[in-house]
């Protein structure tokens, strides 16, 4: 196993999911300018509960993927790609609000694959990759969260 964390250009970012140290990968991964975010489910880490409702876990996954962003100095705004996944292609439009108040000004490149997930409670998963603003972008208009 090689672990670099001597290594300043790389960073993790752990949110204290059980699943992180279980399996053993980090919420985000901050590489130079890149911050790379795992796929993230609506489970409230603080308290290891689901929601049945997809728009709810949705939800969920964006304020969980906003907190991974926030730690690694960036908002929704410098995301560039983002993945959907989902079990039940049905679940994808109903979705589409929740993730046009974080995506629909931001306009990152998208792709949505219909695919188990690790638990059968688990009806949406989104994965993210940023670029961390450079001193020299300026102010940036940030961009709601999924809560808002």
């Amino acid at each position: 196993m090689i672990h670099r964390s001597d290594d300043p250009r790389r960073r993790v970012i752990l949110s204290g999911s059980e699943f992180e140290e279980r399996i053993g990968y980090a919420r985000a991964v901050v590489d130079g300018d890149r911050v790379h975010v795992s796929g993230t489910t609506g489970f409230d880490y603080a308290t290891m509960t689901i929601s049945g409702d997809v728009v709810e876990q949705a939800e969920q996954c964006l304020r969980n993927i906003g907190a991974a962003l926030a730690e690694a100095g960036c908002t929704f705004a410098d995301v560039v790609r983002v993945r959907y996944l989902l079990p039940d292609r049905a679940d994808f439009e109903p979705c589409w609000p929740v993730l046009r108040r974080c995506f629909g000004e931001v306009r990152p490149a998208a792709t949505m694959m219909v695919c188990g997930l690790a638990d059968p409670r688990m009806r949406i998963e989104i994965e993210v990759d940023a670029r961390l603003p450079a001193a020299s972008d300026g102010p940036r208009r940030p961009v709601s969260s999924a809560s808002g």
